[in-house]
């Protein structure tokens, strides 16, 4: 089931827990499916030949312990973990990679909807000392929305992870090419990037912007692009040939943005650290604004 929330000029599709996307990878609470700005639709699917629609990512689907799920180091081969936002895992190899699909013990849901709001609440089972409850709050309002999340500590151990938000973006779904500009508010300096996959050089690194010359046809990928450093938490993509753009603004600093994409999606990618002891609450946020160019 898809539950819509809209005003006259935005539209927010999310599908909810156990509907839908069933994978291992990204949260289930608040999966953001799809945008639309004045019915042009704002964001498009991971892999546009794949036809296991219910294991790729799409929208605004976001992700925790990408790298490392909680608990996952000290969980035995053959014990659960925790993944947050889904539920446990089953652990069947000593390394974790997040394209793999584990088996899932799903966490319990309960959704909850207001005028222009959804709210969606996760709650965990305690394992090897962790537990947790993961409250998400999507908000539409005028040529924005915002979502708020919580995620309070209620087991043993202290729980250090991330979260992301994955941004499978593609104005009107047109490809990307030189109408495109990605721009951050810190100059950008390629040679502290961690990784660089830009094998056709189609992706043009600028003082404050990436720009494309020719549509790739091959994924393109840049890790780092802070340097390293604890920056503004904050991007903007606009797209000549339709006149709008988006913007996602965090409430917090972040010293990890990445970067995915495709001929078809531009993916950037906002991490927030997260470290909360038991029984204490973490809370953060992430505003997306959409807009036309020069109006």
């Amino acid at each position: 089931m898809t539950h819509i929330i809209k005003n006259n000029t935005l539209e927010v599709a999310i599908d909810i827990p156990l509907e839908n996307y069933n994978g291992s990878r990204f949260d289930w609470s608040g999966k953001i499916s799809s945008i639309k700005f004045e019915n042009l639709p704002l964001t498009t699917v991971e892999d546009t030949e794949s036809k296991n629609i219910n294991f790729l990512g799409k929208g605004l689907y976001n992700e925790f312990g990408i790298t490392s799920p909680v608990g996952f180091e000290e969980t035995p081969v053959g014990g659960w973990f925790h993944k947050i936002g889904v539920g446990l895992l089953k652990k069947e190899h000593k390394d974790y990679l997040f394209h793999r699909n584990h088996l899932i013990k799903p966490a319990s849901f309960d959704v909850n909807y207001e005028n222009k709001k959804i709210i969606i609440i996760c709650k965990s089972e305690l394992i090897n000392g962790y537990s947790y409850i993961l409250k998400k709050e999507i908000t539409v309002s005028e040529n924005s929305f915002i979502i708020n999340y919580s995620l309070h500590n209620t087991g043993e151990k202290r729980i250090i992870t991330d979260e992301y938000v994955h941004n499978f973006m593609a104005i009107n779904n047109t490809l990307i090419d030189k109408d495109y500009e990605l721009k951050f508010p810190f100059p950008l300096n390629s040679s502290l990037f961690d990784e660089t996959v830009n094998s056709e050089n189609k992706v043009e690194i600028g003082s404050d912007n990436i720009t494309f010359n020719k549509t790739p046809e091959k994924q393109f990928f840049f890790s780092n692009l802070t340097g390293g450093k604890e920056l503004q938490a904050e991007w903007m993509l606009t797209n000549l040939k339709t006149g709008v753009g988006i913007k996602e603004i965090g409430n917090f600093k972040t010293n990890k943005i990445n970067l995915w994409g495709w001929g078809h999606v531009i993916s950037p990618e906002l991490f927030f650290k997260i470290s909360v002891d038991p029984k204490k609450t973490i809370e953060w946020s992430r505003k997306f604004e959409v807009f036309k160019i020069n109006s």
